[in-house]
């Protein structure tokens, strides 16, 4: 059975590859099969998603659409590309109707969601400078089914953006690069200074340096193997760096000004060169950590694409080659000797590993028979079951549950990956890149509905919300002691109170009007000692337990309340 996928296969890369129209739309429709499960119903992720949402939600409610704060404090980390996206999708959201629409996480991750799909369909055309369309529309799939470009569509923060700004950007200087050596089947369009730049000025709002500094490092590399920077004359230097100033420069002038130059402070001096003296937010890592991160992100074809290093090493003076390895080294090498390690680092860089992968696959470059090679491809069945394993370990740890659900998914997930070995150790390359889409999708519906879905020891600040929102008044004042992610701020308000101590929240509670207040275990005697001393005690709504993934803890907060009267 498991051979019979390959006719089907065939008739749908030909099928869809008929016509780029038909590549963008099955890529466009794959992209969403691949993003959506999950993506309404996933509670907002601590602590980066929410910081993102809730300063969007604040430069809605202020109308202060410079400056980006987080509550009281100044969150000037990075630019303001991602919070006016974000916003947008959220009055738009409030102007169909959507209900509380200010604290649905979903309208926020929207333009994840869109630059996810962007960097698939723009791996599509990138990759049309390196192979033909059947191949280049495996490589979108490819990107559609890798792990973490699926994780960063559901999260509402700068990434997935930031690749499909990279990819475009990469994908216009390949052309410039591939014609000046003579190795371009087409000739490029001449527009094709105005999609690099555009790019690059778009990836300047998003997250700063990043796009300039991953082509910059290919130019370099490139260019010194030419000996010289004439190849990139097509792309206007002169208007396009004038493009960049144009889109850029006036909201950096603006928050330079209205922050009398702090933002770059912060931002430049503490944000971006303090990842580079140390590790921040305790994502310190080893040299070395992305290789490993890489076998479970870039799943299900990581495997192959591991084998495909030796081809390119063979071939790396070859010009699609080099371009290929300008792309990627450089800008890897500078993110493994960074001490800050977080998996989503080098996804702009994995369009040029998928490009790397079909070459290698298009010219006999993968080598089943390699010492090894079967071992690796088994990597395809491994890391899902280890994932499997994980979740279900949690579950049963966590709530004493198992996600009963996932479980039927997560034996197709098996029985796919096994397929795709099956098809490698039958020479079937690119049949078992093809079946890896499947496993991936199958992988998607299993942990985002339905095993995640039912870790209830989670969603802590969703419950604690839902328990504000329950004591029996519009809008209530609330405090918290002890727990303060930045997912509680969001869903419950801006104007959260932080208790520092038990007095605090006690002190808090006695003020008129309807008020709510957490507190969390630790802190539980204070705050009773505090209440000795009042006249009338609140009520005990009810007490939630969970556990905090930041820092590992498990968590029981108390929810009190006194209406008022």
């Amino acid at each position: 059975m498991m051979f019979s996928l390959t006719p089907a296969i065939d008739r749908v890369r030909d099928a869809a590859s008929a016509s780029h129209l038909r590549a963008c739309i099955f890529l466009l429709l794959l992209s969403l099969a691949a993003f959506l499960p999950g993506f309404s119903t996933l509670q907002p992720l601590d602590r980066d998603e929410p910081r993102f949402a809730q300063a969007s939600k604040q430069m809605l409610e202020s109308g202060d659409f410079v400056d980006i704060r987080f509550q009281d404090e100044a969150r000037h980390k990075k630019p303001v590309g991602i919070y006016w996206l974000q916003s947008a999708a959220v009055k738009a959201g409030e102007a169909l109707g959507v209900p509380e629409a200010r604290t649905q996480i979903w309208l926020y991750r929207i333009p994840s969601l869109v630059g996810a799909t962007a960097a698939v369909l723009l791996t599509y055309w990138a990759l049309l400078a390196f192979l033909s369309p059947p191949l280049a529309l495996l490589g979108g799939a490819l990107m559609a089914s890798a792990v973490l470009l699926g994780v960063e569509a559901r999260i509402a923060k700068t990434d997935a953006l930031l690749a499909a700004c990279a990819v475009a950007s990469m994908g216009a200087l390949a052309r410039t690069w591939l014609d000046w050596t003579r190795s371009l089947a087409f000739v490029p369009d001449r527009r094709n200074w105005l999609v690099f730049w555009g790019a690059t000025a778009l990836g300047l709002l998003i997250k700063g340096p990043i796009v300039p500094m991953v082509w910059g490092f290919a130019i370099l590399v490139l260019s010194a193997s030419q000996r010289s920077f004439r190849w990139l004359k097509p792309l206007r230097f002169g208007p396009g760096l004038l493009l960049c100033l144009v889109v850029a420069l006036p909201w950096f002038a603006a928050i330079m000004i209205k922050t009398g130059g702090s933002f770059f402070a912060e931002s430049v001096g503490q944000d971006m060169l303090g990842k580079v003296a140390e590790g921040q937010e305790k994502h310190w890592g080893p040299p070395g950590l992305y290789l490993l991160f890489f076998f479970a992100t870039y799943w299900p074809a990581a495997a192959f694409a591991a084998m495909a290093v030796p081809f390119a090493w063979v071939r790396r003076k070859e010009p699609q080659i080099l371009f290929l390895i300008a792309w990627i080294v450089p800008s890897w090498l500078v993110f493994e000797a960074v001490p800050t390690k977080l998996p989503h680092y080098v996804l702009p860089l994995y369009p040029a590993i998928t490009a790397l992968l079909l070459l290698a696959v298009l010219n006999g470059g993968i080598n089943r028979h390699r010492r090894g090679a079967v071992l690796t491809a088994c990597l395809v069945v491994i890391v899902p079951l280890t994932l499997m394993g994980t979740i279900l370990f949690g579950n049963w740890t966590l709530d004493h549950a198992v996600p009963w659900l996932a479980l039927p998914f997560f034996a197709l997930v098996l029985l796919a990956a096994i397929s795709v070995v099956v098809a490698f150790r039958r020479l079937d390359f690119e049949g078992a890149l093809w079946r890896c889409v499947p496993a991936s999708l199958l992988l998607t519906i299993a942990v985002y509905p339905f095993a995640i879905e039912s870790l209830r020891s989670l969603k802590l600040s969703p419950r604690l919300a839902e328990a504000a929102r329950s004591v029996g008044c519009a809008d209530p004042a609330v405090i918290t002691l002890g727990y303060r992610e930045p997912s509680l701020v969001f869903l419950t308000g801006t104007k959260l109170a932080m208790a520092a101590s038990g007095a605090d929240a006690a002190a808090f509670l006695n003020q008129p009007g309807c008020r709510v207040a957490f507190v969390e275990n630790r802190f539980a005697d204070d705050f009773k000692a505090a209440l000795s001393s009042q006249p009338t005690k609140p009520r005990l709504v009810t007490t939630i337990n969970g556990f905090n993934l930041n820092g590992g803890r498990q968590l029981e907060v108390a929810v009190f309340t006194r209406s008022p009267g």
